[in-house]
Order: C-alpha cells, then structure tokens, then sequence
C-alpha cells in the first residue's frame, strides 16, 4: 500500500471547506484514496473531514494566529517547522512513500525533510504567492517569502505547476532544476456530475457563475452585462454561486444597476451542493476582466465542462486554446473587460440552442477524456516515480 503524507501548511486552505482550493485538496486526497493509499494529511486546519474522505488521517499543525501580518508570518514559519517532527514520526512507525505539498507561502520544510530522507515528493504549485500577497493583502518579509519559494522549489523532487505563468515564475527563481517543472492544469472529479438535456425554450434563461467572489474573477462585468440583456428582454437571470469579500460590493451593485429581482447569490455552499446548483444554469460564464499575467488554472472552467455547460469567457490566459482551439469546441470568448462584448456573446448562444446542445455534450466528454482528476492525479504521481493503482473516470 503507497503511503503518503499531504501537506497542507497554508492557514488561508481549510483543507475540508468549501472555497476552490479547499476543493482541490479533496480533489487529490480522494484520488489518492481510490488507489489505496494511506493518506495522512498535515494541516493547521485540522477539522474532521467528511465520509467521503474519512480514510485520510489528519495530523495538525499549530494554528496559525496574529494580530498584523508580522505576527501571522511568524506563526505560520513556527507550524511549519512542526512538519518535520510530524514527518519523522510518521516514517519511524513505517516508510513514506512520497511527500505531496501543496505549495504555501511559508512552506519548505516537507521538501527539504524529503529530500533529505529521500522520499519522493511532489510540490504542487498553484500560484506565485509572494507577488499574490503582496498585491492583495499584506506581505510583510517578501525576501524571506521568496527564499522560501526558492527552498521548496529547489529541494521538491517534482515540482507540478498549474499554469504555464506558474511554471515560468518558478523557473525564474533559479533554484530548481528545469527538468523536475512540469505544467500539469487542474482537473475535475467528473463523477459528481451529470450532464443535462438542453432547455431550447424556457420562460427564464438563467446565466451562472461559480467561484470565490474576489476582484479578479470580474462578477461585476457579469452583472453589468445582465442588465444591458434585460433592457430588452426581462427573463434573464444570473445565478452566482459562492462567497467571498466582494459579495457586499456586489450586493450594492446589483442595487444600483437595478436587476435585484433577478440575481441570485447563495452564499458559501458546500462541495456536494455544487452539482445540483449548476444543473439550474442555461450558461456558465467566467468573466476574468484583463490581466496580462493570468496564471490561473481555473476550476470552475472544469466544474462547468463536466456538468455539460456551455461555457462564455473572457480571452485571457489559456481560456481561448481551453475552449475554442482544440478538435471539439467547448465554448466561447469575448473581449475581456467588455460588458457589451460579454452581453452579444450570451445574445447568440441563447439564440442558438442546437450550437448550446452541441458545446455542452463537446464539453462532458472534453472533461472525462483528458480532465478527469484521476488523469491528472495519475500524470503527477507518474512524474514522481511512485508506483500506484490507476483509476478510471467514468
């Protein structure tokens, strides 16, 4: 039996919540699971976690606490250092055989830990945290940050990067060896969804959007683009799904462009509930306004593949060649930051429902042939060496 030892030292992921990442963490803990492995996950967030992954063996980490980000930088390097004293006790009671990291801001020591026992190790890498942090909340030691970036990368066996901005940011550190820096984009677990028949004709057509409600996901050009439609034509709806610190912002714009009745906005939902939730949407819609250095590898894209969705987003980063340049076309791009752009899009795909029918089956059968999480699982365990049973996608 592969045993492996997750690490997840990033107090902003609870590994066992309901946001993006804490999608992905569950995403590859139950991959893992599926090929019989004992999984033993590390964390500073260390909740029960739900029967669908009661296998893994959840060791915590102290918690990462501070008032200012110079306290909180200091507690998260003092959990940290707690990883090897939890390593250590792992492998004395029977080997590891690897050391999977999800990259955290403060974290390093799994990686030099492995490297110096000689475990194989996987970093995963889903973002350039220290210019994330510096640009979006508070980073108060960027040189320490990026001495940390530089450890883990250079010591990780592997090194899986979502993007290729991600890969290049990590190659630009000058610490890892090029060879051990593989893109791998995220996936999904195309079992917990089911695709849909087309509604052709409906009183209401309902747009949808799933995700964290942060500025760089562009919901407010969503809404803008909703009320320019029901100038004309009163039965659109937007069904957001998620939270996140803009929702009071959105919350008054929604107000002010006056489309209230119209707009739906959940709140934080839990993972099991996201299926059901996109079934309800005619079109699934990722408005990223512009951004010259995209280095997401965005979820909900995959989520709204698998669900059978057509898909409207906007032209940045690897969206296009995503959804209009492989051999089936999944879905369609406008002008980023375009509200009007945005609005004509979702003007022909309503008025086309045999071209809507043919990107939602193009996208279901996109998402179990190369963008099932156990492809994507699988070419990373393969790139570190380990020996694991393979799953399959249904």
């Amino acid at each position: 039996m592969m045993r492996v030892a997750y690490v997840c030292t990033d107090p902003g992921v609870p590994p066992f919540g309901c946001k993006g990442a804490s999608v992905h963490v569950q995403a590859v803990l139950t991959q893992l699971l599926d090929r019989g492995a004992e999984v033993h996950l590390l964390t500073p967030r260390p909740e029960p976690p739900p029967p669908r992954l009661a296998g893994v063996r959840v060791h915590p980490l102290p918690a990462v606490r501070g008032a200012g980000p110079v306290a909180r930088e200091r507690a998260a390097r003092l959990a940290d250092r707690v990883v090897a004293t939890v390593l250590d006790r792992l492998a004395s009671e029977r080997p590891l055989d690897l050391v999977y990291e999800r990259y955290a801001l403060w974290g390093r020591t799994s990686m030099s830990w492995a490297q110096w026992h000689e475990v194989p190790s996987v970093l995963e890498v889903n973002a350039p945290l220290p210019d994330e942090q510096s640009r979006y909340r508070a980073l108060y030691d960027r040189v320490a940050a990026d001495q940390v970036a530089r450890t883990a990368t250079g010591r990780a066996g592997v090194v899986a990067c979502v993007s290729d901005p991600v890969a290049a940011w990590v190659r630009g550190l000058g610490a890892a060896d090029p060879s051990r820096v593989h893109v791998v984009p995220n996936g999904v677990d195309t079992r917990r969804f089911a695709a849909r028949p087309v509604r052709r004709s409906a009183d209401v057509f309902t747009l949808g959007f799933l995700g964290t409600l942060k500025p760089w996901h562009g919901v407010d050009l969503l809404l803008q683009a909703l009320a320019l439609l029901r100038r004309s034509d009163p039965s659109w709806r937007l069904l957001v799904v998620g939270d996140g610190p803009e929702r009071p912002l959105l919350g008054s714009l929604v107000a002010a462009l006056g489309i209230a009745g119209c707009v739906e906005l959940t709140g934080a939902v839990a993972p099991e509930e996201v299926p059901g939730l996109l079934s309800r949407m005619d079109v699934a819609v990722a408005p990223y306004p512009p951004a010259t250095d995209f280095y997401f590898s965005p979820l909900k894209i995959y989520e709204y593949l698998a669900a059978g969705l057509p898909v409207i987003a906007s032209d940045v980063g690897p969206l296009p060649a995503l959804l209009t340049a492989g051999p089936r076309r999944l879905g369609s791009v406008y002008p980023a930051g375009s509200a009007t752009g945005l609005a004509e899009a979702l003007l022909r795909l309503r008025g086309d429902p045999d071209l809507r029918a043919a990107l939602g089956a193009n996208a279901r059968r996109a998402a179990v042939e190369r963008h099932d999480w156990s492809r994507v699982v699988g070419r990373i365990l393969d790139l570190s060496g380990v020996r694991h049973g393979a799953t399959q996608a249904s």
